[in-house]
């Protein structure tokens, strides 16, 4: 067979970037908003119209889709996943983005391993525990984990 694929490299393009940011290659950056002191690791994409906060840490293998924003001083560990489309008209938004949802976190909160997160809002001074799966607003400081995420206990 003679077909060859249509190769993309991995880049950084068009990111705004804050002071003393540290970036571990291959990673896939664009269009977005990195501030002061972050630290992005290895297989991590971040899409455009997204902002990252001061002294974050985003760790290898997560994926932040279009729409989020993060706080200051948080923690995105190992293969967090975002999501912005809930499949509302039952079927994927095609890149409609009108059926898209926006996702905020707060300031000093810590997602662990492998959690998603889907368009909701986390208040300041949270945990996320390992694998959650966020489905719903999180208005409280605390500890939350499982599927759907619950608040386990106070921080």
């Amino acid at each position: 067979m003679s077909n060859k694929p249509i190769l993309y490299k991995s880049q950084l393009k068009d990111v705004q970037f804050g002071t003393n940011v540290k970036v571990v290659e291959p990673v896939n950056i664009y269009e977005c908003h990195i501030d002061d002191n972050t630290f992005i690791g290895p297989f991590v994409e971040i899409q455009k119209n997204v902002y990252i906060g001061k002294n974050c840490k985003i760790q290898s293998h997560s994926f932040i889709c279009e729409l989020v924003t993060i706080g200051d001083n948080s923690v995105i560990a190992h293969g967090v996943m975002f999501i912005n489309d809930l499949f509302s008209t039952g079927k994927p938004a095609n890149g409609n983005k009108s059926l898209w949802k926006k996702t905020t976190i707060g300031s000093n909160v810590s997602i662990g391993s492998n959690a998603t997160i889907l368009p909701v809002k986390i208040c300041d001074n949270v945990v996320i525990g390992a694998g959650a799966v966020v489905t719903k607003d999180i208005t409280q400081s605390g500890i939350y984990a499982g599927n759907p995420a619950q608040k386990i206990r106070d921080i």
